[in-house]
């Protein structure tokens, strides 16, 4: 009556411990709030927007009050037979101006740059949530990996253990030789080593995973068992290519680069364009004391008019500059082209790696039932002698080899479809939810 009561508990405690764990979603909202890297993207995006209001300065009146309180002493020295004079003079002032520009093609150009400036930190931005969302998938993946081999390792250990008892246990009633229990205990000493480091390279990832979002993950939500993947919709690779090559978010940060680099252009072959400003100014200047010969006296001018200004030479500077701004819009049409290639590349290899990572999944699922097979029989054949201790143990090192390359496959596969999507441009929080529902909630 025992073991049904056991199983129930342990049932309610895995379920318990199940519920409780923390799935991809929660791991990426907490990388949201937490991460230093997108925290700085972030920022770049709040001072990106700026640029347009700067440049948009260049365009309206600027306007500015002056002024000054000013106290002068004059002293008058007279010849032998005089006297010495002194006299205290006070000015007054203050002025406001204001000025307007009329006709000014380098600050246009640069309320022009300004805009696409802010679409360049939309888009470096937009980069930098379809990252967070790969490297969050990829540490999370990353500590579920280290967790199914560090368990696939315990398990072995487990198997091995008892293939060693049963060994020693053979040599001692003479049925079989000391040979058996060696090769045990040889493959017993190496699935110990091999569990320390599998224990070293889960904290490696959970340390990764923690550097993200800030904190401890805790228990983690693990993939069901037996779960079906999708192959990537639509299924020709030539439209997955052309979304990258156009909707890349580094292949649209280009693209805007290139037409700030031709705004570069005209902004410096402004310099040889006049300017015109609608200029006014008013104020007043207060005198009194000696400085004064009428006593006291105010003065109040005002004016408004046109200034203009035809720039003549200035050392071919500007020349210099338009050269230099025509080699920097060159840079950027190259660059341009390498980020379409880079795209177009990433969203190739990921889509042959998710189409290779479904074949490999479903060979390793088959792979899977024979090995266990495998096993089976081999140990029914050590059993009644016709199979030796080697055998046995060499089916159980396939069959968790066999598991643990399965498990290993199918996060790759769930990986490359997320960097598939990130490479065209599409890759959205949804995604991220799609691929939590493959695991066990």
């Amino acid at each position: 009556m025992r073991n049904p009561i056991i199983v129930t508990l342990l049932a309610g405690a895995f379920l318990s411990l199940n519920a409780n764990a923390t799935d991809l979603l929660q791991i990426y909202k907490d990388a949201l709030a937490n991460d230093a890297q997108f925290g700085s993207a972030r920022a770049a995006l709040t001072a990106g927007q700026e640029k347009v209001v700067q440049g948009r300065a260049g365009l309206l009146p600027s306007i500015g009050l002056s002024g000054s309180d000013m106290r002068t002493r004059t002293e008058v020295q007279r010849d032998a037979i005089g006297f010495d004079r002194s006299s205290t003079g006070y000015t007054n002032s203050w002025s406001l101006g204001l000025s307007q520009p009329l006709f000014r093609w380098a600050n246009w150009q640069q309320y022009e740059q300004g805009k696409l400036a802010v679409m360049v930190s939309e888009a470096q931005f937009a980069q930098q949530q379809q990252d967070l969302i790969v490297r969050v998938g990829q540490a999370y993946f990353d500590v579920l990996a280290a967790q199914d081999t560090l368990a696939t390792l315990q398990a072995q250990k487990t198997a091995i253990s008892e293939q060693l008892a049963q060994a020693k246990r053979n040599f001692e009633v003479g049925t079989s030789t000391i040979t058996d229990t060696h090769e045990a205990q040889a493959r017993y000493d190496l699935v110990i080593a091999q569990e320390f480091a599998g224990q070293s390279d889960l904290e490696v990832k959970r340390a990764a995973l923690r550097q993200i979002i800030g904190k401890d993950a805790g228990e983690l939500a693990m993939m069901r068992a037996g779960v079906k993947l999708e192959a990537p919709q639509p299924q020709k690779i030539d439209e997955w290519v052309g979304s990258a090559e156009k909707q890349n978010y580094g292949v649209v940060g280009s693209q805007v680069a290139v037409e700030i680099a031709k705004r570069e252009i005209e902004r410096n072959r402004a310099g040889h364009y006049p300017t015109v400003d609608l200029v006014a100014s008013t104020g007043r200047t207060s005198n009194a004391g000696a400085t004064n010969l009428n006593g006291t006296g105010v003065i109040k001018p005002t004016s408004i008019g046109v200034q203009w200004t035809i720039p003549l030479f200035s050392g071919f500077a500007v020349d210099s500059r338009v050269k230099e701004a025509i080699a920097l819009e060159d840079k950027a049409r190259n660059d341009l082209e390498n980020a379409r290639r880079t795209a177009a590349q990433g969203a190739r290899q990921a889509y042959v790696g998710v189409n290779s990572g479904l074949a490999q999944v479903k060979a390793l699922e088959a792979a899977e039932i024979s090995s266990q097979s495998a096993l089976d029989s081999n140990k029914l054949g050590y059993q009644v002698g016709v199979r030796i201790n080697i055998d046995v143990l060499n089916a159980q090192q396939q069959l968790y080899t066999t598991r643990q390359n399965l498990a290993k496959a199918r996060y790759d596969t769930i990986m490359n479809g997320l960097r598939l999507k990130s490479a065209s441009g599409v890759l959205k929080e949804q995604d991220l939810a799609e691929v939590n529902g493959l695991l066990q909630h």
